[in-house]
């Protein structure tokens, strides 16, 4: 009876860690050994069988009940829902839907092909006929109309209207011409008039505020407003140049006083205190560090080192419990045999050879 082998393969040693010896434990771990052994002997046994039992129970009413009982279902579908509805369809439906297409056409279709070809065509053509000549006579009536209507408005609108243009409006616009080219020339010399006494006044008036307002205040601007401009120019010129100078001499002394009290400052506070540090809190950081943090740093690494060896050491015994629980239940599992693959592709080709009366290669090897 082939049994699984449920203990887990030994973890993949990272490289460059050291080799750890089976036999190098030490007394914590010989001393847990036994308590784990007898816990997992208790509990976790137990459960574990009960769960074993679970899984054959299940797979039998998978492979007994649950399978069958779904087929039976599956089955019973098809022959209550599918083959009806499918005999239906093929044996019920297409042929009504066809007899159906078959009476419409009968009915419906080649009626209505020979009522439009025997004789709705011919009413439309000969009514076609009757409407063109009836358009051909209405068009000669028409045009006839037509040349009448235009000789009456020709000898009765185009004629007289012509006339009345030719010798009634043609004197009457010229007459108006006249007049109005004399109402223009009027006005032209009237506007010159005013033309010219308004040159006389615009004249009169820019001398007298030329004279009065615009001499004076260029006088006022070129004698008076420039030289003092120009004085007030140098003046602020000056003034400016002289806060830019002193500007930079207060950025000078304020320069010097900085590194004056800087260096103060590094003399009387900053190296003090790094001499504190350099010469005091340092070596007392490094002594504590050496004398207290790492011991107990190695201390912690050493007792965590040996929880998790504990640890190991109560997995495998757990693991070893189960195995010789499994081992006196259901005993050594037989080993697993090795398959020569190149046997076994010989095996297949002679197979084959037999099947098909021929001799092949044999296949080659993925």
């Amino acid at each position: 009876m082939f049994m699984v082998d449920l203990e887990k393969a030994p973890a993949a040693r990272p490289q460059g860690e050291p080799v750890r010896r089976p036999d190098a434990e030490g007394c914590l771990t010989a001393a847990v050994r036994i308590p784990v052994r007898i816990v997992v002997l208790v509990l976790v046994v137990p459960v574990r069988m009960v769960w074993d039992a679970l899984v054959v129970v299940g797979r039998f009413l998978r492979d007994t009940v649950l399978r069958p009982v779904g087929r039976a279902l599956a089955w019973l579908g098809r022959a209550v829902f599918v083959w009806p509805l499918l005999g239906l369809w093929r044996y019920a439906v297409v042929p009504l839907a066809k007899g159906v297409g078959w009476l419409g056409h009968v009915l419906l279709v080649v009626p209505a092909v020979w009522l439009y070809r025997w004789v709705l065509t011919p009413v439309g053509q000969a009514l076609a006929w009757f409407l063109t000549r009836v358009g051909a006579v209405l068009a000669a009536v028409g045009r006839g109309l037509y040349a009448g209507l235009a000789w009456l408005g020709r000898y009765l609108v185009v004629v007289p209207g012509a006339w009345v243009y030719r010798w009634v409006l043609t004197p009457v616009g010229r007459a108006l011409a006249r007049c109005g080219r004399a109402l223009v020339w009027c006005g032209r010399q009237v506007a010159r008039g005013v033309g010219l006494v308004v040159t006389g006044v615009g004249f009169v008036l820019y001398w007298v505020v030329r004279v009065l307002l615009v001499l004076p205040a260029l006088a006022v601007w070129r004698w008076v407003l420039a030289p003092v401009g120009r004085a007030l120019a140098v003046v602020g010129r000056e003034v400016w140049d002289a806060l830019g100078h002193a500007w930079r001499i207060a950025g000078y002394l304020s320069r010097a006083v900085g590194r004056f009290l800087g260096t103060l400052l590094r003399w009387t506070v900053v190296e003090p205190v790094r001499w504190v540090y350099r010469s005091v809190l340092t070596p007392v950081g490094r002594a504590v560090r050496d004398a207290v943090l790492r011991p107990l740093a190695e201390a912690g690494r050493g007792a965590g080192r040996a929880a998790r060896q504990a640890l190991a050491s109560a997995r495998r015994s757990a693991r070893q419990a189960r195995a010789d629980v499994r081992r006196m239940l259901f005993g050594e599992p037989a080993g697993r045999q090795r398959v020569d693959r190149r046997e076994l592709l010989d095996a297949q080709t002679r197979t084959l050879e037999k099947r098909t009366g021929h001799e092949t290669s044999p296949p080659t090897r993925g």
